[in-house]
């Protein structure tokens, strides 16, 4: 899919959707998508094959001419996520469950096929 003339929430759609088909691919079940909760967010909640919940971060960049997309998880960011894996564990109330933080990193490049870095364990949970 040409990139050009793409808004950087267009880039974004687009890089969580091939993080979504990859950890399909990888034996995951989506359980949500772009989790909202106050102070919180979550691009992706899934389920592993062993039965951990992921809470899945996706950072996609069009080039490296910023870095790479993982070193955008700030600690800010992790706080952000931190809270909305801990409401959506409440909303679920799946208070035994045993889960994790990760980040998808992925490049999106005209012309190229997407590069995909999964990063299980990323962060610990940020208070």
């Amino acid at each position: 899919m040409p990139l050009i003339g793409k808004g950087n929430q267009a880039v974004g759609d687009l890089g969580e959707q091939t993080a979504a088909d990859y950890l399909v691919k990888q034996g995951y079940r989506i359980l949500e998508r772009n989790f909202r909760s106050r102070g919180g967010e979550v691009d992706i909640v899934a389920k592993d094959r062993q039965g951990c919940i992921a809470f899945v971060e996706v950072k996609t960049r069009r080039s490296l001419a910023y870095g790479l997309p993982q070193l955008a998880v700030t600690q800010r960011k992790q706080h952000q996520i931190s809270k909305g894996a801990l409401a959506w564990i409440s909303k679920n109330r799946l208070h035994e469950c045993t889960a994790r933080f990760d980040v998808i990193a992925v490049l999106l490049q005209d012309g190229s096929e997407p590069t995909i870095e999964h990063i299980p364990n990323a962060f610990d949970l940020a208070y």
